[in-house]
């Protein structure tokens, strides 16, 4: 999971500039005032799974990273996967508490998956994920002026459809991570 801050209409500071920036976040309307007045844009939570072979990922943009979360974007990338005729036996994840719940564990049960953690503040072992999230952030996330929150969130499908299926990947040697599934429908598009 990757927490990022929402855009504010108009465009982030970034893009436009912290006094300009300032201006959006305060004119952006419907959120929750905080002590000072100013709007609280709060953050998105990016939940992505990736496949440790292909490197093939899948994600998607909520606004809470609940064990709820979590678990119907598990239900969600375990089906995705299936369609590309990935079976899911083991999932690592952090040690968040999304991932210690009960009803995380149960889930796993349920769909015969074996979870696992990661070592506590030892983010090097989640390091295909924590990669990702960096290019994600370059490429997705950062990469040119969102005008909203919205615009950006409809951006992310374009951006991991090129990502899976076009941009090469060191790791499966110049091939996009599709080519390492076979006999994929959408392999080819």
């Amino acid at each position: 999971m990757k927490k990022i801050g929402n855009i504010p209409d108009g465009g982030g500071w970034r893009y436009v500039g912290r006094q300009q920036g300032e201006k959006n976040r305060a004119a952006t309307p419907g959120k929750p005032r905080n002590q000072y007045g100013g709007p609280k844009l709060g953050y998105a939570f990016v939940h992505t799974v990736i496949d440790d072979h292909s490197r093939v990922a899948y994600t998607e943009v909520h606004d809470d990273e609940t064990a709820v979360t979590a678990v119907g974007v598990l239900h969600r990338a375990v089906e995705w996967f299936a369609e590309r005729g990935v079976t899911v036996e083991w999932m690592l994840s952090d040690n968040g508490s999304a991932y210690r719940s009960r009803l995380w564990h149960d889930t796993c049960e349920a769909l015969s998956i074996t979870p696992k953690r990661t070592r506590p503040y030892r983010p090097q072992t989640n390091g295909k994920v924590e990669r990702f999230h960096r290019t994600m952030a370059d490429g997705w996330a950062y990469a040119r002026c969102y005008l909203s929150e919205q615009e950006r969130r409809a951006g992310l499908a374009d951006w991991l459809h090129h990502y899976n299926q076009h941009r090469p990947h060191t790791a499966c040697d110049g091939q996009p991570p599709f080519s390492r599934l076979i006999n994929v429908p959408e392999q080819y598009n």
